[in-house]
């Protein structure tokens, strides 16, 4: 009824027009059909003619640009917008061949078409194979990677990540057939060391909705894909499952070591806009039993038996970010992390996290299994929220900003898990462990000779330990912001990870529970449990600091104070005078040096003067010591006579040892510098 009423208005609409002017309009109307109509025909008898201009092409270019023969031994329009191709073959110069198709047909829209868009309506592919091959060096894949000549003669397109990410996105999307069929598609690798096989026997895509079986290494696995693929509305969903195991790429753990499996992983893309000058992309991926393994990641598998991203990235002209409202959940854990790098007009990075108020209890139950084996089983009560904020500009990295906080309300420790962090309060067994072997077990308490009472070491010593460690040892709550501020730049400039800002409680942690492994769970447990034994009374810090003085390494298989003083000295650690301790507190960092800083004589090279005249100082402006013209006991300290080196005409120099030891006081001085600052007169008296 509606649409009788439609065209009774518009036929009172007509009769008001004057024939006149509607007899131009139709005349109008008629030349611009007539126009269409020529143009179809032209391009209709000529299209095969097109085709193979548009095929020459793309084989010149291929050679031009990446050196791979293209060959098609047959090209023809099966349709009015359907081109089938038949043996299509791309073999790189002087390589393995890459990839064969014995059947291609491809069906483009006709309306963006017109528009200059190519938009793949329809895929029919089957018997194809793609093939990637390394032999020593050499790759038939290797122009993948290589980079484009720059013509310097031109001046440098402005550039628009905006602008460019859309038309990526775009480039893939109008790639998305809503229609396709493809049968017995093979995927290989092969190198010296491995190879891997991935076959498709059947995909299928009808109306955007995708069912795909895959077989890995013939049928050693199936695989499984479904997804709704929309891409006119710039909407992906997908779902990948395996039959009767987890999903796993075997090749990535023989070439990078690395174990990724999951039972299922989906991932989606529900959103992508221009607003403005700033691209809005919205979409996430979640997984069901993820195990992920890999040497700098932990030690042990991690565990996440569910877990969900969601992401909000923004790019714009300069810059690249993720949104606050992004949101990494695993069991009840929910947090926002955010963060954005810019390009232009400064190289700056900003980052964080906000961890909303969440259960204690929720939040240790959510850490993934695996992850923090010392603190599994602990039970606590309370609640906590963290917030985590850092900016750096990267041309000018002594303006780091950074802000941390973990917040407790009511929170408190009902029982230890695996792990009691309290054990050190009393005597305990210390077993030191290199290169993961136990060097030796030994008692920390008073039944052990070489244990010395934090009352008998020298005054000296603790002084010269806190200054050049962590001064600020017995007020802070386990973290000093300020040395991990100081730390980004000095990392930055160095362009190499040298300084992480430990302080003495992470350092008595990291000995004392965790070792010497160097992973990035670790680095994370190693926070979390002096969070613990700081903030909630764990352990005094007097007993702390005597317990780090007992256990740290000072020399080869030389642990402790006690040993210490002994091995180089030949003292009890209440005598060392201020040079003897300036000199110990140096190679705390570097223990297995320690010899290296002495001469035949006995005395102390010079170039370690500097070092004390800086510790000194820093000793001095606190108070801890008279101000001394005479480089703060330098001159004092001497070597114990059975440890002292041959002369130098009877022995080689190693030079080695020489340029990593140097540069180690180097690199600490300049770091206690950019901490704690070096006032003018500072720099006079070195002169």
């Amino acid at each position: 009824m509606a649409f009788l009423v439609l065209i009774m208005m518009i036929k009172e609409y007509i009769k008001k027009i004057n024939p006149k002017y509607l007899k131009i309009a139709l005349l109008a109307l008629g030349g611009v059909f007539v126009v269409i109509f020529i143009t179809f025909v032209v391009i209709y008898n000529k299209r095969e003619e097109l085709l193979a201009k548009a095929i020459q092409s793309a084989k010149h270019k291929a050679l031009q640009e990446y050196d791979i023969n293209l060959t098609i031994r047959k090209a023809y329009f099966s349709g009015l917008s359907e081109v089938t191709l038949e043996e299509v073959s791309a073999r790189p110069k002087d390589r393995a061949e890459l990839l064969n198709i014995q059947y291609l047909q491809v069906a483009v829209k006709l309306w963006p078409l017109i528009g200059g868009n190519v938009k793949i309506s329809a895929v029919n592919l089957h018997d194809g194979k793609l093939s990637f091959v390394k032999k020593d060096s050499l790759s038939n894949y290797d122009f993948l990677f290589r980079r484009k000549e720059v013509d310097t003669t031109k001046a440098p397109a402005k550039m628009n990540l905006a602008e460019l990410a859309n038309k990526l996105i775009n480039s893939v999307l109008y790639k998305i057939p809503e229609n396709m069929k493809l049968k017995d598609f093979l995927t290989t690798y092969h190198d010296d060391s491995t190879s891997q096989q991935v076959n498709i026997p059947e995909a299928i895509i009808i109306d955007g909705d995708l069912s795909s079986t895959i077989e890995i290494n013939g049928k050693e696995a199936v695989w499984h894909a479904l997804g709704e693929l929309k891409p006119d509305k710039k909407q992906l969903y997908l779902k990948l499952f395996a039959d009767g195991k987890a999903v796993e790429l075997p090749i990535i753990r023989k070439k990078y070591g690395l174990t990724l499996r999951f039972d299922t992983l989906e991932t989606d893309l529900k959103n992508v806009t221009m607003n403005g000058d700033e691209l809005q992309m919205s979409g996430g991926w979640a997984a069901k039993n993820l195990i992920i393994h890999h040497w700098r990641i932990s030690e042990n598998n991690i565990v996440i038996p569910e877990g969900r991203i969601a992401a909000d990235v923004l790019i714009g002209e300069n810059y690249i970010g993720l949104d606050e409202s992004s949101e990494v959940s695993i069991k009840k854990l929910r947090a926002h992390p955010y963060g954005k790098i810019t390009f232009k007009p400064y190289k700056t990075i900003s980052l964080g996290v906000r961890m909303p108020q969440i259960a204690a209890q929720d939040l240790f139950d959510s850490f993934p299994q695996g992850m923090f084996d010392n603190l599994e089983g602990i039970r606590v009560s309370g609640k906590l929220k963290y917030d985590l904020d850092l900016y750096v500009d990267i041309d000018h990295p002594d303006s780091v900003r950074l802000s941390a906080a973990m917040q407790k309300d009511g929170f408190r420790i009902n029982s230890w898990g695996k792990t009691n962090l309290a054990k050190i309060s009393t005597p305990f067994t210390y077993t030191p462990y290199e290169n993961g072997q136990a060097m030796r077990s030994f008692v920390v308490g008073p039944s052990n000779p070489n244990f010395t009472p934090i009352n008998e070491v020298s005054q000296d010593l603790k002084n010269a330990i806190l200054t050049a460690e962590d001064p600020s040892f017995f007020s802070h709550k386990g973290f000093v912001e300020e040395a991990f501020k100081a730390s980004i730049p000095a990392n930055l400039k160095a362009k190499a990870f040298k300084r992480g800002g430990s302080t003495i409680s992470m350092q008595l942690v990291k000995n004392a529970y965790l070792g010497r492994e160097k992973t990035l769970a670790r680095k994370i447990e190693e926070i979390l449990m002096v969070w613990l034994i700081e903030n909630n009374n764990v352990v005094s810090k007097s007993r702390m600091f005597e317990v780090y003085l007992n256990i740290i390494e000072w020399g080869r298989n030389v642990y402790g104070i006690g040993e210490a003083s002994r091995y180089y000295f030949g003292k009890h650690p209440s005598q060392l005078n201020l040079g003897e301790s300036i000199y110990l507190a140096s190679i705390v960092p570097k223990p297995k040096s320690g010899l290296y800083p002495f001469q035949y004589d006995g005395h102390l090279k010079s170039y370690l003067s500097g070092y004390f005249r800086l510790i000194g100082r820093l000793m001095a402006r606190r108070g801890m010591v008279a101000d001394d013209s005479n480089n703060y006991g330098f001159y004092n300290v001497v070597l114990r006579e059975g440890l002292r080196p041959a002369r130098p005409d009877t022995v080689e120099v190693d030079t080695v040892k020489v340029y990593d030891f140097e540069k180690e006081i180097e690199d600490t001085k300049g770091f206690l510098e950019r901490l704690f600052g070096g006032g003018k007169k500072d720099k006079e008296q070195d002169k």
